[in-house]
């Protein structure tokens, strides 16, 4: 029997060995370790999401450098996946401009990189861990045109906030023709009853970097009082940076 086939057995057999299991749980606990020092001090983020696979150039690629350098003239960190296409756009948007500019890298089989307008990033085995990551340092979120991995990070921030599990931080869905259909799908779930009403009230729809911008300003900086402070400064002892 082929050793693909004996594996996919071995799996549907059930858990693995205890000891197995005790392994993979210290692997993402080191992870998660390995996240927050990396970020710790990265400051209050804006977290764009979109493909990695628009280059520059593109409208979408062009449209996402020049929001996120007026976000992060607001005084955000620009958080990203780390990789290149719409993430690469953002962070070289807050290069630009003198802004922070971070990402958390997710390791894959086809080695993607860290782009070159990272300030400090860090590389991610887990996907799952990678979204944490992305999520906690964020008062705000965009998202761009995108794929299977921009709808899961979208979705999953948007589950956090209508379950109140985070504080009701803005979204801003960007592009409304790429968007329309996931839009029109959304409308389907309210009229079904599986979401509540105010649950579109949840997110921003635009075509305006403008009216992005402003609405980030507004339900983040205005909302929760965000004011500039002092840098924290890492701990020598510990290795931080």
């Amino acid at each position: 029997m082929p050793e693909a086939h004996q594996s996919e057995i071995r799996f549907l057999e059930g858990p693995h060995s205890r000891w197995e299991e005790f392994m993979f749980a210290t692997k993402v606990l080191f992870e998660f370790i390995k996240g927050f020092r990396a970020l710790h001090f990265v400051g209050p983020c804006v977290t764009i999401f979109g493909s990695a696979r628009y280059k520059d150039g593109h409208p979408f690629y062009d449209a996402t450098e020049d929001m996120a350098g007026k976000i992060a003239q607001l005084g955000f960190t620009i958080m990203t996946g780390g990789g290149p296409g719409i993430m690469e756009a953002a962070n070289k948007g807050a290069k630009a401009v003198g802004g922070k500019s971070v990402g958390c890298n997710i390791v894959l089989p086809m080695e993607q990189k860290p782009n070159p307008y990272l300030d400090r990033w860090v590389n991610i085995r887990y996907f799952f861990v990678r979204k944490t990551l992305l999520i906690k340092y964020s008062y705000a979120f965009v998202v761009m045109p995108g794929g299977f991995g921009t709808l899961d990070e979208y979705f999953e921030a948007l589950t956090l906030i209508q379950t109140h599990k985070i504080s009701e931080f803005p979204i801003v869905i960007f592009n409304s023709e790429y968007h329309k259909e996931l839009v029109a799908h959304i409308e389907v779930l309210k009229s079904n009853g599986t979401i509540s009403p105010g649950d579109t009230q949840l997110f921003l729809i635009t075509d305006s970097i403008d009216e992005a911008v402003e609405y980030i300003r507004k339900n983040s900086i205005d909302k929760f009082g965000l004011k500039p402070h002092r840098p924290f400064k890492p701990f020598g002892w510990l290795f931080e940076k």
